[in-house]
C-alpha cells in the first residue's frame, strides 16, 4: 500500500503503525532520499535546489514501487508526471490520506522537527495560505493516482491504521 497526501497528513506515522499491525516492511521515500543524499530535505533544497530533490524523489518512487511494503510517499511526489505514471502502473493500493488545511497546519506547527528538516515550499512561508495553495494544486493529482481515499482530519493514528488494515483491496 502506498500512502499519499500532503505534509502532516500522517503518511509516515500511520504507515509505520499500519506496517507493524499487519507485519509488513515500511518504506518512506523521504527517508530514502535523505539516505541517498546524506543530507536533510531542507539541506537538499537549500544547497542543491528543488529540481535536484525532485530527481532524487523520482528515483525513490521507482525503488519504492518495486517493493512489497507499506510506503509513505513524499507529499510532492505526484507533481512529476513520470511518478504519477509509475504509481498508477504499480500493483499497490494507493490511499490518499485527505486532511483539512487547518488540521494540516496545526499538525505541522506542533511538530518541532518540521522547521528543522523541512523547507517552506513557496514564498508564503509555510503557513495556512501555503497549505491551501498547494492543496489546490496537489489534491487533483492525489486523486488521479489513488485507488481509495481516507479523511484523516479528525482521526488518531491508531484509528487510521485500523481503518486501512480493514479496507478491502480495491486495486
Amino acid at each position: 500500500m502506498i500512502l499519499l497526501g500532503y505534509r502532516g497528513s500522517g503518511k509516515t506515522t500511520i504507515g509505520r503503525r499500519l506496517a507493524e499491525k499487519i507485519k509488513m516492511p515500511f518504506v518512506d521515500t523521504d527517508e530514502l532520499i535523505v539516505g541517498i543524499a546524506g543530507q536533510s530535505i531542507r539541506e537538499i533544497f537549500e544547497e542543491r535546489g528543488e529540481p535536484y530533490f525532485r530527481d532524487l524523489e523520482s528515483l525513490a518512487v521507482q525503488d519504492a514501487c518495486e517493493r512489497s511494503a507499506i510506503i509513505a510517499l513524499g507529499g510532492g511526489a505526484v507533481l512529476r508526471e513520470e511518478n504519477r505514471r509509475r504509481l498508477m502502473a504499480s500493483s499497490h493500493r494507493r490511499t490518499f490520506l485527505r486532511c483539512e488545511a487547518q488540521a494540516l497546519h496545526d499538525r505541522i506547527h506542533a511538530d518541532p522537527r518540521t522547521a528543522a528538516s523541512r523547507p517552506s515550499l513557496t514564498q508564503l512561508g509555510g503557513g495556512i495560505d501555503e497549505i491551501r495553495s498547494l492543496l489546490a494544486i496537489r489534491e487533483p493529482l492525489y486523486r488521479q493516482v489513488m485507488t481509495e481515499e481516507l479523511d484523516v482530519s479528525e482521526m488518531s493514528i491508531d484509528q487510521a491504521a485500523d481503518m486501512l488494515a480493514n479496507i478491502p483491496s480495491s486495486a
